[in-house]
This record gives structure tokens, sequence and C-alpha cells, in this order.
């Protein structure tokens, strides 16, 4: 799988400090932990954000069942990001998944609010400042028009905004996560 362009040139100086290790140190205890997504709902952009966000594991979506397996098990010792959509009935999904991982013991690191090109209703911007003390952020992630005709995510140039918004998400998940000591850095 390619990298995506937005931390292509992040990624380059890192190669070089590790082939400068020696032998004997794990190259992997290094890198950042992988992100668990997850779907609050169908449709919400999981499959995306997990391509740009390598190293990510890709949940799927929450299902409708009653008391169906949540990630915040299969999270633990991750990073858990929740994706919605902008939509009312989006954000009472994301209420309901955040809920759910709160109440099996998990945490929410972060909500990513995925636009889909439309205004955020009220009632959706309400739910998600009522969700705000309960997960590590809210982020939202900004409309790119050209996804509409990729065929792959990874491949499409990104706004500022939308790569402001990926760094919040890898920011706050390597908050949450602090990685080991890089002997490199110092």
């Amino acid at each position: 799988m390619r990298k995506p362009r937005w931390r292509a040139h992040h990624d380059d100086s890192d190669t070089a400090r590790h082939d400068a290790l020696p032998s004997w140190v794990p190259r992997q205890g290094w890198k950042r932990r992988e992100l668990v997504i997850w779907g609050a709902h169908g449709g919400a952009g999981t499959s995306t954000l997990a391509t740009w966000l390598q190293p990510a594991w890709d949940m799927g979506a929450r299902r409708p069942e009653p008391d169906p397996p949540y990630p915040a098990n299969v999270a633990t010792g991750r990073a858990l990001v929740i994706t919605c959509r902008t939509a009312a009935w989006s954000a009472q999904q994301a209420t309901k998944a955040v809920q759910t991982v709160i109440e099996q013991g998990g945490q929410v690191d972060v909500l990513a609010v995925v636009s889909d090109g439309w205004p955020e209703p009220t009632a959706a911007a309400s739910r998600f400042r009522l969700l705000e003390p309960q997960v590590g952020a809210v982020i939202r992630i900004p409309f790119i028009p050209a996804l509409r005709l990729a065929d792959d995510p990874a491949a499409v140039p990104l706004p500022r905004a939308a790569c402001r918004a990926l760094a919040r998400i890898e920011a706050t998940a390597k908050r949450t996560f602090p990685l080991p000591p890089n002997p490199l850095d110092t």
C-alpha cells in the first residue's frame, strides 16, 4: 500500500535514522502504535481514514444488534478513533457508539466527524458538543470532492484543512499512548 501524500515527506528522515541503528535494536518498537478506527455507522469514512492514517486497523461499522462485540477490548493499548458523518442521525449513532465503549471500560480518543459537503445541522452540532467531554477530541474532517472520483484515497491530494485534521488525530493518539523514547533523538 502506498503512503498518503500528506505524510510522505515525514517518513523519509525516519527511515534514514532507523538505518543508522545497530542491528540489535528492534525497529518496530520506535513506530507509532496502530490506530483502531471504527465507524459509528456504515459509510462513515472508516476505510478512507484507515488508509490515510497507517498503520491503522479498519474495524468496519458498528452493527445495531444487541450487545455486539465492540472494539473496547480490541483497542486496549491502542488509540480508538470513532468516525461518523455530520447528519443528525450520524451524531445519534456516534453517541451510542461512544456510550457503549465507555460502558465496557474503554475510552474513545478521537471522534472524527467526516463532512458530507453539506452544512452541519444544529442538532448534530449540539450532540457533538455534548460528546466533547467524553472523548479525547472531536475532530472534523472537511469534505474532499476529489474522493468521489478516486479509486485510491491515498492518491488524492489533500487540502491543508484535511492535512491539519489528520495531524490532529495523530497528535491526539500520541498524547494518549506515548511511545518509548527514541535513542536517536538524544
